[in-house]
Parts: structure tokens; sequence; C-alpha cells
């Protein structure tokens, strides 16, 4: 049976795997605000509200230039929160902040779409197996689960990059996570500290500063020549 980490009083139905997780995530029942995912056999829940300027300014600025890059290379596809992505081989089914699938991700059977239950025509509801590229931004109620329990279960699933961003401290944290041998491994910064993604082809570096207003600003800057 499946243990529950909850933060929030709500209904959860009687859960005993992955299977029936996913039957009620896709249900009418499922909550319709809030972070649930599954990971190894914990349902973890999570209904904090999202931090404005060290987790939703930071996203959409992060998902808009990977969006840009995927558009540009005519990659695949893109998808910010409540896109689900299970996986058997990870134990896990999550809503990533950012994720990215791609074209030969599809072609060769490494993720597929689920379709809604009703069985419309161009109607999916949920992606299946290992995106190519995750995106996670660390918020104060999910240390733990972004930083230790994500990176395991996204490396089971076959996830080929883990970005992993950290906003809430004097200093911004991006790590850009790629796969190893056995787990994922940072990727070397050079001298501008970009970080290469090998899914998008090219470099990255997260700049941050204060805005004329006070708050924060993001600029995800990417290079395309080689480092």
């Amino acid at each position: 049976m499946a243990t529950i980490l909850l933060e929030e009083q709500i209904e959860i139905p009687t859960i005993y795997d992955l299977a029936g997780f996913r039957h009620w995530a896709l249900s009418e029942d499922f909550p319709d605000r809030g972070r649930i995912d599954y990971i190894a056999g914990k349902i973890e829940v999570d209904m904090s509200p999202e931090d404005l300027f060290t987790h939703g300014e930071l996203k959409v600025e992060v998902s808009c230039e990977i969006k840009n890059r995927v558009k540009q290379l005519d990659l695949g596809h893109v998808y910010v929160d409540s896109a689900r992505v299970s996986s058997l081989a990870g134990s896990l089914s999550a809503e990533p902040d950012v994720m990215v699938i791609t074209y030969p991700a599809i072609d060769e059977h490494r993720v597929s779409f689920i379709p809604k239950a009703t069985g419309d025509k161009d109607r999916y509801v949920e992606i299946e197996g290992g995106p190519d590229l995750v995106v996670e931004i660390v918020s104060d109620s999910s240390v733990k689960k972004d930083t230790l329990r994500l990176p395991i279960a996204y490396y089971q699933a076959g996830v080929r990059e883990y970005w992993l961003i950290d906003a809430r401290g004097e200093e911004l944290s991006f790590q850009l996570l790629r796969r190893g041998s056995a787990a994922f491994e940072p990727t070397p910064a050079d001298a501008d500290s970009y970080q290469r993604s090998e899914v998008l082809n090219a470099q990255y570096r997260l700049d941050r500063s204060r805005h004329q207003r006070g708050h924060w600003v993001y600029q995800l800057r990417r290079s395309e020549s080689p480092k």
C-alpha cells in the first residue's frame, strides 16, 4: 500500500500501487489544484501557493526560452505544469514544472501519449515513459523531493537531462544535470558559466537581477557557439 505524505487535508482513495494512482490522477475525483506526485510508492501532496518571484516568474522565463529553442529546431513538444508523466520503470507519476518530449523519443517509443478515456480523436491526457528534458524549480515545500527523490525517479524513467533550479536564496543555483552511468551528473560549466544541453544543442546560463521596481527578473541566456 502506498505511503501518503500529506501537507493539507484532501480526500485520497485507498491506493496500492502506481497503476491505482494513475487511474485516480486521470479521474474526475482528482483535485484540480496543488501538485500531487507518486514517487517510489509514496504519494506526495503539495498544496502550497507558488512563490511569484522565486518560482512563477522564473518558470515563465525558462519555459519560454526552451519553447523558442524547441520550435526553432522543430524538435518536439514542450509542456509546462499540469502535464502528467508516468513511468513504470521510474515508479513515478508527476507533473514537472517544464518538460520536453522530442520527436525521436516518440519515434523510438521511449515515450507515448495516453489517450483520453472517451477515445476522442487527438485528445491525450498523460505521457508515459521518460521525457528528454525535465525542469524542476525548488520551493520551500519541495526541497527533498526535487533534490533527492525526483532525480532518482527521473533517471530510472530514462530522462536524459534534469535541470534543477533554486532561486530562493542570495545565490541563484542552476544545475544542468545529464545522464551518467548510474545517476545524473553535473554538466561542467565553461569560463562564462555556460552549461551545455545536448537535448537542445546549445549552452545555457541563467542570470538574475533586480528590476527597477525591486523584484527579481531572470534571463536564460543561450549560446550556440562551441564551448
